[in-house]
Parts: structure tokens; sequence; C-alpha cells
């Protein structure tokens, strides 16, 4: 079915998606009908989450990138620096949406990745599983309209799409990557065309003048407007897609950046942790790591390449300053329709900064249908250009932590997250450590809603995350102690925490799978291992890691 012939075949035309009042699936609620009554004064949700977005690519965390109205909302709310994700999209996006550990929710490995000892295990499904019950069935269930646009990556079949999963309406491309135009085409050459959903519909086009960042803002605006004044509270997910490559922004934010980056990504991360420093996110006399040994130095390079670099930087800079803007829009329009008081915004991104270029994705280097691209200075940031910004700009993005996405270091798992709105302190900077998985219990706290034991005649797994509340009014300083243990697994990259200890294992390209053992709140960089000196430090660590792994049922990678 054609977008557009679908679109006017319903009575209201939206600009990507039009009402046609997709109902939910038949389900018992979980409370009292009373609660979708017109005084129902539950907040509103809304989560945010960018795609691939570095530790300090925002203002309020060191970026020299414009993002005022996500600066803002940290203004108003309370930012956290010591937040962590997984190492990679869909095994986050399977927390925030469960609640739960990535391995029970059905990602214990991305479903592109999926070994054959992996394959076919519980737990890894490759999709949002039926063990696990998502916030927006949950919330739907209990009176909350439920919305959605943007990154999906949880699941391909029609039982799994977004609207499938507790999503009243949803406009979802369902991939891990895809071009920001029209053109639908996907990130590599064994995929070469991405997927999108309107609800339950598979689409075969998208309009003419698409662009995801825009075309994501109007689609959940015009969903939230389609019910405003029933009375009843909304959850509004807003996927980004930016600043995941293909590298892609309309003008003018292609060009506002033009000459910022000539001077490198080596100076770039020395700029990015000073402002940290200075702005008290890690400590003033915190080591910065050195220049990781797969990347070349900014000096070595010629003086076409450090053109082309440079360029791929002021695109990428260009789609976080134009996904603040349309961050924005939303904020505007809920104060417009006397909601944004009433209503709680959490912005996360989903793990750290890329550090591939388009050519690293398995198959494109080399290929035919690579070769279709213009990669050139001039064309970087338009249709029909396909480039990732790379290793250089990736360590730089993560500013005072070391390396980057698919890797379990500081730089791969710390992102920010910022929440404010009603019940929330205002222009408060915590250090306490806090999780992905802390998100869905801390939204059915504010919304006064259990998560159920059982879901449509299922048993479901347990939350293992914990309501940031206490935190968020200032009652209390965390929610986790010192001496309990939290960690994480993906593709044979291993951590886990007790406290200000962190240990950790990655394998190779990015590491040689060795233990090491790091202070990460006196040394966020990961500079100093503390393996040789603190043994049995390290030896507690990795005992808790095993019985992690054991618990949630971890199946190594080989």
């Amino acid at each position: 079915m054609h977008l557009r012939g679908h679109f006017l075949a319903v009575v209201s035309i939206l600009l990507i998606g039009c009402q046609n009042g997709g109902a939910p699936a038949e389900s018992q609620p979980l409370q009292s009908s009373e609660t979708t009554a017109p005084s129902d004064k539950r907040p509103n949700i809304v989560l945010v989450v960018a795609d691939d977005m570095g530790w300090t690519d925002l203002g309020s965390f060191g970026s020299e990138i414009d993002t005022p109205s996500l600066d803002a909302l940290a203004e108003q709310g309370v930012k956290f620096t010591n937040f962590y994700a997984a190492q990679s999209c869909s095994p986050t996006r399977s927390m925030l949406l469960s609640g739960t550990d990535n391995h029970l929710a059905g990602m214990g490995n991305m479903a592109e990745l999926l070994t054959d000892a992996q394959r076919g295990q519980p737990g890894y499904e490759g999709y949002l599983n039926d063990r696990v019950v998502s916030l927006a069935e949950v919330l739907r269930d209990n009176g909350y309209h439920t919305y959605m646009a943007g990154k999906w990556h949880l699941g391909h079949k029609p039982e799994q799409y977004p609207h499938s999963r507790g999503f009243e309406r949803s406009f979802s491309m369902l991939d891990g990557g895809a071009s920001f135009w029209a053109d639908m085409i996907g990130p590599l050459a064994g995929h070469p065309f991405s997927d999108y959903v309107l609800d339950d519909t598979k689409l075969e086009e998208l309009p003419g003048d698409f662009y995801a960042t825009h075309s994501y803002t109007d689609f959940l605006i015009d969903a939230i407007r389609e019910n405003r004044g029933d009375g009843q509270p909304f959850l509004a997910y807003l996927a980004f897609t930016t600043p995941h490559d293909p590298l892609h922004v309309p003008e003018p934010w292609l060009s506002k950046y033009r000459g910022s980056y000539d001077d490198g990504y080596e100076a770039l991360k020395e700029q990015r942790a000073a402002r940290a420093k200075a702005m008290g996110l890690v400590p003033g006399d915190a080591a910065v790591p050195e220049r990781f040994h797969l990347l070349e130095a900014w000096d070595s390079l010629s003086a076409e390449d450090k053109a082309l670099e440079a360029r791929g930087m002021e695109a990428y800079a260009g789609m976080v300053d134009n996904m603040d803007y349309h961050y924005g829009r939303i904020a505007d329009f809920l104060k417009d329709i006397g909601e944004y008081d009433n209503t709680i915004v959490i912005f996360i991104s989903d793990n750290g900064p890329n550090p591939w270029e388009s050519e690293d994705y398995p198959g494109n280097r080399g290929s035919e249908w690579f070769a279709q691209f213009d990669n050139s200075v001039d064309n970087i940031g338009n249709p029909m250009s396909h480039y990732a910004y790379g290793m250089g700009w990736s360590s730089a993005s993560s500013g005072p932590l070391d390396r980057f996405k698919l890797t379990v270091a500081e730089g791969g798992i710390r992102t920010p997250l910022i929440i404010a709105g009603p019940g929330v302190d205002s222009d408060r900077q915590v250090s306490s450590f806090a999780y992905v998985w802390d998100l869905m219990p801390t939204v059915l706290d504010y919304a006064g809603i259990a998560h159920p034991e059982e879901f449509q005649g299922r048993a479901v797994e347990r939350m293992r995350g914990r309501s940031l509340s206490s935190v968020l009014t200032g009652s209390a300083e965390a929610v986790y102690g010192d001496d309990e243990v939290i960690a994480g697994e993906l593709g044979n990259n291993k951590w886990v925490r007790i406290g200000r200890h962190k240990a950790l294992s990655v394998p190779a390209p990015y590491g040689d799978e060795s233990w090491q053992l790091f202070d990460v709140v006196s040394d966020p960089g990961e500079t100093r291992n503390l393996a040789e000196g603190q043994p049995e430090k390290l030896s507690e660590l990795r005992a808790a890691w095993d019985a992690y792994a054991e618990e949630v049922g971890v199946v190594p990678y080989d």
C-alpha cells in the first residue's frame, strides 16, 4: 500500500500520517476504568531517545553544538551524569521498554549479530519477547493514550510491530538505521532498503517531503492533538534516528557549522573534556584518555582527508542541532495546548557515538550497492550520500570518557539522561548511578501504576530497575547502594559495577579481552587500570559478573 494513498483514504490528512483511529488490541485493564475519567490528572510522559549520540554532544554536557531546547530541559529538571545504557541500540531499547535485562527481554544480542550458538536460545529471540510486558502495554491498559514515532528495532513481524506491543498510534522505522530522506535506503548492502510501518500497515513509500527528524515530530504532535481534551494522559515515545548515520541534514543546519571543526578530533576531545570538568560533570583532576591506538593522528592526515573528516563532523553537529530544534517544537506544542506543566519529559541517548565509517558495515566495502553514493565533501549531508563520521569524532563526542559505541568502556555505555516535569526538582545535577532499566519503573511510579505479574494470561518478568523518583525529588541521593551489583553483556563485551569500581572486558578490535579494573568515580576516562594492584577487588567483581551471567542466561558470543 502506498503511504499517500492510505492517507487520502481516511478522514484526516496529516503531513506524514493520518489519524485513522487505530484502536489498541483487546486486553483486560489492570486498574479501574475510573482512571480514564476527565478528572484524570496523572502526568503525561514524553520519552525522547537520540540514536548514537555522544555523552558530550549537548551544550548542558559540554558541547559547542547549539542545543538550547534540551539545555533548557536540563535547567528545568535533573541531569544525571552517571547514567548507563547498553553499548548498542536494540538491547537498550528492550530494557527501556521492559524495565529488565536485555537477556530476559529478547535482545541478548542484536538480531543482526546473532551467532549459531545464540540463535533460538531463550533471551536471544532478536525481538522484544513475550516474557516481558512493554511500557506501552501497561500504560495503555491503565488509561493512557500511547503514541510512538521513529526507530523501533525490536522486531520485523506484524506481531512484533509497535502497534502490537501497546502503541495505539505509531509511525516507525523497524531497522537499525536508514536514510533520513524519502528514498527509504537502508544502512548496508545486504539490506538496501529499510522497513517502515504505520500502525499495523507496512509502507511501500514515503512522502516526497519526508525528513525523518521533522516527520516523526509532526506525526507525534498530530497524534497528541487527535485525542486532546478527552481527559486521558498520554505516553509519547519519540525515538529519533538522529544522529545515527548516514549523516543527513537539511539547510540551514547543514552549513551552520562550516569551518567549526578544522582543528580536528583530538582538539575537540580536549575542548569537550575541559568543559565537562568546568561544569562539574567529571572531577577537575580526571585524566583524559590518550588517542585510541587504532585512530590516526589528525596531523598525519592529508589536506583532502582533513576536509572530508571536518565536513562529516559539521553535518553531525547540524543533525544534533536540528534534533534539538524539533524537540523544541514538541515542548512548544505542549505549552500551547496547556499540557507542558503536566508532562514528565525524559531524554536519553541509546548508547555512545558510533566509531564505524559507512564502509565498515558488513558487505558495504567494495560493493556495487555502496558505489552508488556520492560521499564527496560537497555532497555529505545531502540525499544519496552515505557517510558516517568514524572513530576520530566518536572519540571526541565522548569527551573525557574512553572509547565509544560497541564497547563497554564509559564512552560506549555512559549517556546523557535528563528528566523534568511535575514532581521533579529543577536545575539539579546528580552523580549517582542510574541504568536504562530504571526508566520504566520511574514512569510507572509517577503514573501510580503497579507492574503486573501477568499480562494477557501469561506470566511476565519482573522489572529489575528501580524508580528514580526519590532522587528526582531530592529525598534520596541514590537508588543503588555502594555494595550492589549491576552488570551487562553484549557480544562478549562484559562489564560489572559495585559502587565506584567497574570491571570490564572488551574483545577485539577495540580491546584484548583481558579484564581491567577502574575507579570510574575518580577516573571516568578509565586511564588507570587497577587490576594488578587490586587483584582481590577484581576477583570480587568477576565473580559478581559470573553470577549475573548465569542468572540472566548469557550465551557466549563465540
